[in-house]
């Protein structure tokens, strides 16, 4: 591609607040790619149209305009004379901003401080134990992309618990297996509620809820969608900074609550050595 001369990257602080433009954002992934785009080519894109930076996203011209409008501007022209005033600086040669990839690891690393400090009152999460430990059975939802945190959950806590019902596949079955667990003593339903949010969710937690389950729900933060059908709701907020979100303070608070629930089962360590001389007389683990 032609075109005049670019100036050289732009400066760490010019950087830092043209990252700042996406984040808190929930931007989609195509638009999330163009977010990386223009760091990566921060310098250029103030001489770039819509159709050029569209192919250096490897993305369509109007998707590029959508991301303009979803940024709060009036189109990508506003959008570009906005990137203009932020970054026409050259760096220093003092030091180097840091690539896309350490920005969302340190993103994620700034997303477990703000864990860290919510923890500070374990209270929530002691109740959630109780709660959690006291279902018989438990169910533990997840769909789409939090299947994976409720899978992770549900295969620890069935260890120790003795009846664990994972929820990972939506449809009109849904309904009743929750009916069923409800029906056989559940008291409480585990949650967790990553976006996108399905809003088959939403129709589920609902459901739950009018069953008379007690929802505890793992969400990206207090003012999720699911916030208004959880009895208790414990935040860990995703990074955003790559293409997909990354979920490391969810996880590890589901590991947390997991923590807590076995405090609340007297039999939680009797399960688990059983589980260990059971696996070495099998032979299941190469360590």
């Amino acid at each position: 591609m032609t075109g005049p001369s670019r100036p050289d990257t732009p400066a760490p602080s010019a950087l830092a607040r043209l990252q700042q433009l996406f984040e808190g954002r929930r931007l989609t992934p195509t638009q999330r790619r163009i977010a990386q785009c223009l760091v990566r080519q921060a310098a250029a894109v103030p001489f770039l149209s819509s159709v050029e930076l569209a192919q250096l996203a490897g993305v369509s011209q109007p998707s590029v305009t959508r991301f303009a409008s979803a940024l709060g501007f009036d189109g990508y022209p506003a959008l570009r004379r906005h990137i203009r005033d932020l970054a026409p600086a050259a760096t220093d040669g003092n030091g180097r901003a840091p690539n896309p990839y350490q920005r969302a690891i340190r993103a994620e690393i700034e997303n477990l401080r703000q864990l860290d400090s919510l923890l500070a009152d374990p209270t929530p999460v002691a109740r959630a134990g109780r709660l959690l430990a006291a279902s018989r059975p438990l169910p533990v939802l997840g769909l789409r992309a939090s299947a994976a945190q409720a899978r992770g959950f549900a295969y620890f806590s069935a260890k120790v618990h003795p009846d664990v019902r994972l929820l990972d596949q939506g449809g009109s079955l849904l309904a009743d297996r929750i009916d069923a667990a409800r029906h056989a003593g559940a008291t409480a339903l585990l949650c967790f509620a990553l976006p996108r949010h399905p809003r088959e969710l939403l129709d589920t937690l609902a459901h739950a809820r009018a069953t008379g389950l007690t929802v505890i729900t793992i969400a990206d933060g207090t003012f999720a969608p699911v916030a208004a059908h959880s009895d208790l709701l414990l935040p860990a907020a995703v990074g955003t900074g790559l293409v997909f979100d990354t979920a490391s303070a969810p996880m590890l608070l589901g590991q947390v609550l997991l923590d807590a629930m076995c405090d609340e089962l007297p039999d939680a360590q009797a399960h688990l050595e059983t589980f260990d001389a059971r696996a070495a007389a099998r032979g299941l683990f190469v360590d």
